[in-house]
């Protein structure tokens, strides 16, 4: 085997690389002729690759490096921990002290009656859970019938076939055999690109009434739940309008089915508050958590159940685990990471400085001849890329096309965001400084500057069909 290190020459790594590792989400031939940028360090909002370039990171990670890199109290408490106990499995009536208080912290933090924790190692694995639970709480509420989950095109949950299936990636259904009976799937509430000529607010209505028309269809004896993101995120930080949210709690309040709120990205401050579905103003009987739990530090998630849930699911033997369901190490670090969100207030600055502070900047990119709409909420944002700006049009290129070239120019001036087709993203860590926010905001700037100059030079600044 070839030996490597950080020290290594960059083409050896990408080499070794491509040779036996397979990335997630992407097409292998391609990377391999690429490279994939290899990351080295990281300290605060910052990233440095082989090259020993400085790169500001825009996504927190994948959504999840709330606290920031480089937290040594983390570090700290993993290596106390793995040398006290370093694994013990929650099977066969037992428990350990790490995953007591994580339980009990999270229970202290989470809104309304949501008290009770079953622990996974991601969000795929906890909405696998989701699944479980709630056709196992109608089960025992002597309904079995009711087995049906309703979700959204375009809502992500996880990429295992029973999270992946109460996504609507369409291009993850198209591959392994998703989604799997008893998904039902509605559309999402994407003004920008598919509200027409109605109001945000009638959109909004719109398109919560058709949670009310499914469940009338399928029959309100077989629905069990409904499961959505209070933000979405990888579909592109959708954010829907104002009267969507109010509009689904009637509904399910008025059919009785469970509300799941997937908060793996919304959580622990993301969007200015604890959870999103406190911004968004829900009651959720079920919430999915991982990301920043442990601000990507161990991995770990969960799903909180409500004590109604939880009560009924305690009568019977739930036939459901995960070797590392509550790790003590994870959960040691996700404790300490909860420690140092709320001692340090970073959701509160996140709410009352930071997060206006970037949502001034972050709109004043709709100011760009490239950008249609710039939406934010905490620390979340989307960038609308388009042609025309009037018309709200998509390109006529292949959807994507756009998004990709700028995000490449966002990689070249050493700035990590994300595109989800032609929508560019931002998720930063909660712990960004208003002078990092100013060098963010002029690298978007200057990727947007350069990426329209390549679109227009390529011929690609064609209006397209909505």
């Amino acid at each position: 085997m070839t030996l490597v290190s950080v020290n290594s020459p960059t083409s050896e790594l990408q080499a070794l690389d491509a040779a036996h590792h397979m990335h997630p989400f992407t097409t292998a031939q391609d990377l391999a002729r690429k490279g994939a940028r290899v990351i080295t360090r990281a300290e605060g909002c910052w990233l440095t690759d082989s090259e020993g370039e400085r790169i500001l990171d825009g996504m927190a990670g994948l959504w999840c490096v709330n606290v920031g890199y480089g937290r040594r109290e983390l570090a700290d408490v993993a290596q106390r921990q793995m040398l006290e106990l370093p694994y013990y499995n929650t099977f066969f009536q037992t428990t350990h002290v790490p995953v007591i208080q994580l339980a009990a912290k999270i229970a202290e933090l989470a809104p309304g009656d949501l008290n009770t924790v079953f622990f996974a190692s991601s969000g795929s694995e906890a909405n696998d859970t989701n699944l479980r639970l709630v056709r196992t709480y109608w089960q025992e509420k002597g309904e079995p019938q009711r087995d049906v989950i309703i979700s959204r095109w375009n809502g992500y949950h996880g990429s295992s076939v029973g999270s992946g299936s109460l996504g609507g990636m369409k291009g993850m259904h198209a591959q392994g055999g998703m989604p799997i009976p008893g998904i039902h799937h509605i559309d999402q509430p994407h003004w920008y690109n598919e509200g027409g000529d109605m109001t945000p607010e009638e959109f909004g209505l719109e398109r919560a009434r058709q949670l009310e028309a499914a469940i009338e269809e399928i029959g309100p004896h077989r629905v069990a739940a409904f499961i959505a993101e209070p933000i979405q995120g990888a579909g592109g930080v959708i954010i829907p309008p104002s009267t969507y949210w109010p509009e689904v709690q009637r509904i399910v309040d008025k059919y009785g089915i469970l509300l799941i709120a997937d908060e793996v990205i919304c959580g622990f401050g993301r969007t200015g508050a604890w959870f999103g579905s406190e911004t968004v103003g829900i009651r959720p009987d079920i919430m999915t958590i991982a990301k920043g739990l442990s601000s990507g530090y161990q991995p770990i998630g969960g799903s909180i159940l409500s004590d109604e849930v939880a009560g009924v699911i305690a009568k019977t033997e739930f036939n459901h685990g995960y070797t590392y369901s509550g790790h003590p190490v994870a959960s040691a670090v996700a404790l300490e990471n909860l420690r140092i969100l709320q001692e340090e207030k970073i959701v509160e600055r996140v709410r009352d400085d930071t997060g206006p502070y970037l949502k001034t900047k972050f709109e004043a990119l709709a100011e760009h001849p490239l950008v249609g709409e710039a939406r934010i909420v905490g620390m979340m944002g989307s960038l609308a890329l388009t042609p025309d700006k009037a018309s709200r049009a998509p390109f006529e290129a292949e959807a994507g096309t756009a998004g990709y070239i700028t995000r490449e120019r966002c990689f070249a001036n050493n700035l990590i965001m994300r595109h989800v087709y032609d929508r560019m993203i931002i998720s930063p860590p909660l712990v960004i400084s208003k002078e990092e926010i100013d060098i963010l905001i002029s690298r978007a700037w200057t990727a947007l500057d350069e990426a329209h100059a390549e679109l227009k030079a390529q011929g690609l600044m064609k209006a397209g069909r909505r």
